[in-house]
């Protein structure tokens, strides 16, 4: 699976998890919400920055959120 994928995978269930919109999480991310769309289907190439933004607004951080299986067998 494409990192793209996995990463806006993660971003999803995470956003729903916390029951927010893509809206609101872009909202509190200060990222565009189209952005956050394409981010989430894995069509854009996300920058260490805003994944940063996103995971920060998501109330977690780089550690917890790719301590998952789907990014146990590397990137």
């Amino acid at each position: 699976m494409d990192i793209n994928i996995k990463i806006g995978d993660r971003i999803k269930e995470l956003r729903k998890a916390k029951d927010l919109s893509q809206e609101a999480l872009a909202n509190i991310a200060e990222v565009d919400r189209t952005y956050m769309t394409k981010v989430e289907t894995g069509k854009r190439n996300v920058t260490v920055k805003i994944l940063d933004k996103i995971i920060i607004a998501l109330g977690t951080d780089f550690m917890t959120f790719f301590n998952d299986n789907r990014f146990k067998n590397g990137i």
